[in-house]
Formats: C-alpha cells, sequence, structure tokens
C-alpha cells in the first residue's frame, strides 16, 4: 500500500512486470512445506495427536534450538552459495529480483527450499525429541519463520531505530528489512537468517547497516521525491476495485477481468466502497520512472455510478479540487484527469479549477487533445463517411470539426439543432457543409464507420450495416454485440520502452499501456507545455500532441503487434 509505505520505503525503484512474472510462482515454498508437514503427520500421527496444546518449556526449547543451530548453519549455507560454484545455478535466481518484497521469500530455486525447510525443520524435531513439544509450538514457530522472512524482504523498514539507540544490543539480536536490503545490493555481506550476531562474529556486517536503517527512520515522516506528473484516476466500479496490487498483484499485472473470486469478495469490497464515501481522502496507488521523471497514479475514492448522481457531484469536485491544490503545493509540474474527473456537467472539463484557482503552477490537463487525436488517426484515410454519437461533447465536436476539414461527411447524432450549429459554424465555411444533423440511429445504416461517444444498446447497433467498425470513445465501452461488425477499443497509446517500475495495469488495458488521457498528461510533461488543457479541444493542436507523442516514442495501440 504505497500511501502507507512511499516514506519508509528503502529501495525506491518500483516492482516491475519481468520481476512479478518471476515470482508468479512464490507459492511453491507454502505448497512444499505443507505436503512435508503433511507427510510428517501421516508417519507419526499417535505422535501428533498425543501432544499437548501448550507446553512452557517447549518454547524455550525451540528458541534455543533455533538460536545456536539453524542460525549458524543457515549463515553458512547461506554464505556458500554466494560461492563462485553455487551461485549461479543456485541462489542467482532469488537476486534477480532487484526490489525485495514479501513473496520474493518464494522466489527461489526447489534445492534452497529444501534447505529453509530443513532449517526450519530441525528445531521443531529437536523441541519433539526433547519432550517438550506441543502444537501451539510448532505452529507458533513456523508463523513466526514465515513472518519475520516477509518482513526482512518488505521493503518497507517500519523498525523504529530509538529501539537500537536504548538497547544497542539488540541490533545484533533481530535483523530489519534495510538490513536484508543491504545483502540485495551488496552480497557479500549480511549473511544471517535473522541474527546479525553471527555476521558481525564472522566479519560480514555491512558497516552502512545501522547508518542507512538510521536515515530511512529519521526520514520516515518526510515527504521524499516529488512526482513530476500525476495521473488523476477514479474507481470504475465494485468488483474492479479488487484489480490493484495491494490487494492482488499478480492479477493487477495482467488487463482486468472479472475473475469468479473477485465475484465472491464483491460483500468485502461494497463495504470498503461504503467505507470510503464515509471519509476517505485521494490516495497514492502506483508510480512509475520515465527518463529521470516520476510518474504517479493517485485515486480519488470515488466509483464511477457516483458521478452519475447529483447529490455526490460537489463533494468529488472537492476531492479533485484538494488533490490539484495539493499537486501544486508540492511540486508536480501536470496533473492528467482521467475519465469521469474531467466530465463536461462535473467541472467543465477542469475549467472550474482553473479558473477559481488563476495563479496555478501545476498544469491542468484532461488529455483530451490526444484521445481526439488517437481516434481520428484510427479512421483510414479512404473513409469518406462518418456516423458520430456524442457528437457535441468536447471530443465529440473536435472530431467532428478536424474530419470535416479533411472532407469527410460526418453524421452528427444530436437533437440540439442550437449545438449542432454552433459546432457547424466553427468550421471554415467550405467545409461546414460536411456536418450534417441527424436526429436517429437509422440514418447511418449505410454509414461503416461509426464514432461512438455516447453509449448504444445493442438494439442501435442494429441499424449499422455489416462489416461496419466501431470506434468508441465513451466508458464503459459498448458491448461488442454484432459478430459481423468489428469494435475498437478505447483511445490509447503503449508508454516508450524506456519506461522504469512499472507492474500493473491500466484497467483493462495491456501491459505498458495507458488511456489516451494518461499518455495525454505524459506528453504535456515531456515537452514542458507551460499551458493547461482543459475545456473545449483546440483542433489545431490534434496534430502538434500526435506529433510530440510519437516523437517521444508513445506508440498507438492499432500499430503494435497482435
Amino acid at each position: 500500500m504505497l500511501f502507507l509505505t512511499r516514506n519508509r520505503r528503502i529501495i525506491p525503484k518500483g516492482v516491475d512486470f519481468d520481476q512479478i512474472d518471476k515470482e508468479w510462482d512464490w507459492d511453491n515454498f507454502v505448497i512444499l512445506q505443507a505436503l512435508i508437514a503433511s507427510l510428517s503427520v501421516y508417519m507419526f500421527p499417535h505422535k501428533f495427536a498425543s501432544m499437548p496444546v501448550w507446553e512452557t518449556r517447549g518454547v524455550l526449547a525451540i528458541v534455543v534450538i533455533h538460536v545456536f543451530v539453524s542460525e549458524p548453519i543457515y549463515y553458512w549455507v547461506h554464505r556458500f552459495l554466494h560461492g563462485n560454484y553455487l551461485f549461479a545455478p543456485y541462489h542467482s535466481f532469488h537476486h534477480s529480483s532487484a526490489v525485495p518484497q514479501p513473496v520474493t521469500v518464494g522466489s527461489t530455486t526447489l534445492l534452497e527450499e529444501l534447505f529453509i525447510t530443513a532449517i526450519i525443520g530441525l528445531p521443531i524435531v529437536g523441541c519433539c525429541l526433547s519432550g517438550y513439544g506441543s502444537k501451539s509450538v510448532i505452529y507458533g514457530y513456523v508463523l513466526v519463520v514465515d513472518f519475520l522472512r516477509c518482513f526482512g524482504h518488505s521493503n518497507v523498514e517500519i523498525m523504529p531505530h530509538w529501539i537500537f539507540d536504548n538497547v544497542p544490543l539488540f541490533k545484533f539480536i533481530l535483523y530489519t528489512p534495510t538490513y536484508y536490503s543491504l545483502h540485495h545490493s551488496e552480497m557479500k555481506t549480511n549473511y544471517c537468517l535473522f541474527m546479525p550476531f553471527y555476521d558481525a562474529m564472522w566479519n560480514t556486517l555491512n558497516k552502512n547497516s545501522w547508518v542507512l536503517h538510521k536515515k530511512i527512520s529519521l526520514d520516515a515522516g518526510k515527504s521524499k521525491r516529488v512526482p513530476d506528473f500525476v495521473f488523476l484516476a477514479h474507481v470504475v466500479d465494485i468488483t474492479s476495485a479488487l484489480h490493484v496490487p495491494f490487494v492482488t498483484r499478480s492479477l493487477s499485472s495482467m488487463p482486468y477481468s472479472t475473475k469468479v473470486f473477485m465475484i465472491m469478495q464483491w460483500p468485502f469490497a461494497f463495504v470498503v466502497m461504503l467505507l470510503m464515501w464515509l471519509k476517505s481522502k485521494t490516495f497514492l496507488l502506483s508510480f512509475y520512472n520515465l527518463r529521470g521523471r516520476l510518474h504517479q497514479t493517485w485515486v480519488v475514492p470515488r466509483f464511477g455510478f457516483q458521478y452519475f448522481l447529483p447529490f455526490a457531484s460537489k463533494g468529488i469536485n472537492k476531492h479533485i479540487e484538494d488533490a490539484i491544490l495539493r499537486a501544486d503545493r508540492l511540486g508536480v509540474k501536470v496533473i492528467s484527469l482521467a475519465a469521469l474527473n474531467k466530465n463536461e456537467a462535473l467541472n467543465g472539463g477542469g475549467t472550474l479549477f482553473v479558473n477559481k484557482h488563476p495563479n496555478l503552477k501545476v498544469r491542468v490537463v484532461h488529455g483530451n487533445t490526444l484521445t481526439a487525436a488517437v481516434i481520428l488517426n484510427e479512421i483510414h484515410e479512404s473513409v469518406k463517411e462518418v456516423f458520430l454519437t456524442g457528437a457535441t461533447s468536447k471530443l465529440g465536436r473536435a472530431i467532428a470539426l478536424y474530419l470535416c476539414r479533411r472532407g469527410v461527411r460526418v453524421l452528427m447524432l444530436t437533437l440540439s439543432t442550437e449545438r449542432f450549429q454552433n459546432i457547424q459554424q466553427e468550421a471554415p465555411a467550405d467545409c461546414q457543409k460536411n456536418l450534417v444533423q441527424v436526429t436517429k440511429y437509422q440514418a447511418a445504416k449505410n454509414c461503416e464507420t461509426w464514432v461512438v461517444g455516447k453509449w448504444i444498446t445493442p438494439r442501435q447497433q442494429r441499424w449499422a450495416p455489416p462489416g461496419t467498425h466501431f470506434h468508441q470513445f465513451v466508458v464503459p465501452p459498448i458491448l461488442a454485440f454484432r459478430r459481423d461488425c468489428t469494435y475498437g477499443k478505447l483511445a490509447a497509446m503503449k508508454l516508450p520502452n524506456d519506461v522504469e517500475g512499472l507492474g500493473s495495469c491500466e484497467y483493462t488495458m495491456g501491459r505498458g499501456i495507458v488511456h489516451a488521457c494518461h499518455a495525454g498528461g505524459v506528453v504535456h510533461s515531456l515537452e514542458g507545455w507551460t499551458h493547461h488543457e482543459v475545456g473545449a479541444l483546440d483542433v489545431d493542436r490534434i496534430d502538434v500532441v500526435w506529433k510530440a507523442a510519437l516523437k517521444h516514442g508513445l506508440q498507438p495501440v492499432s500499430s503494435l503487434p497482435k
């Protein structure tokens, strides 16, 4: 949960898709230990059944055996694994994870897992043979060992330094996440399991262990690096709220799709939604780095359906405004509004905030200029007629004006003659004839290119002729009802190949692909533009933004290999 741990992270880099894929089978060690434990109970059923639930002397026995047997054995075997002959085949896989995470504990080879299982098993067997074994001691020991291993790999320093200042000997009794992270970066030091005493005794203790720990502990309450760019998103729906890294890291690294277990967790997610509605604030969800710039995604704690509740609009705008002002105070250069956060009826596409706070240093961007550019560049030059729904919206207006300049006849579906005429008058005089108002879907029965900016039902889709392609900029996307037609995805672009630390997918987008409004904010930041991009789209800037996106290495999804 980055919103809780961002200032306590030891290695600041993000966990990327490569590391997530390497650690995909992290739970193998859990399965292995469960199988061995089950086999032991099966082989000695009466001994386990006759064990007492609790034996006080067993706690002392298992601690003594762990400290004087398991710890030194682990130290020396671990040290040998870093030797020239054993490291590459047996231990390098574990160290290939650049950013330690709790699941990195299980990212090991079979030999290492058997070794760890033996290390855990020795105190248990010794305790039982001494006659002091109990069920609580066995289960408790395994849980404590697994917890401490995950604690050391967490990459989050929660151990306060004052403990070591007041009790200096304690630093040799229990390691910290900082201590273990140094082992991953400087592999010839800090070999111990949990007790730095053995590193100190055999002269492999990293001298920076406590200096770095103190620095991180003292800086924990301070904001560290300021993001250059922020994408201000919101929750789509209750089920997709589970598609986040701090709930299911592996699933969030893949495009969102509804899973059975997500449906089972719907009641829990619903309760969380109610709590967020009652009291919550905008929080940090994810981050990545691009060419030395820190990009973050913040989330307004509101769900999609809440944006359509009239009584909720004031509170939502307050959340968005607070996020913009916070970004301004921090020194963020660009903040891009996602989806419904820039809804025209809600805040005029961001104009509400820019007009209310004219001295903002942060640039507020709706990103719709690049969204329009993506859609327009998907429409082949040979197309001579387009049917457009949502025709008088910000995007619809820009698309209609751009296409009419290109000589394309645009059938604009709208019941408002006044709004249609206002848009038509914006077009050059010799192009106005290319804009045609229609009020029914039947008018498009011979048009094979539909641009959908307002949700249409399967029944309305029936008016499209066979072979029609549906371009769309509507959220949520329309249902792919017609088998004799094709459906485009929401406007999106792939981030440049040199993006670093990206490990989660943006809703239904593929890996490394973001919505066009997100990409528009990225381009705004990379170009260093100093203007706000809010309200109505400047049609003349569509090509400018498109060329800038391509220049910086962003790729339209339609050009990517299938």
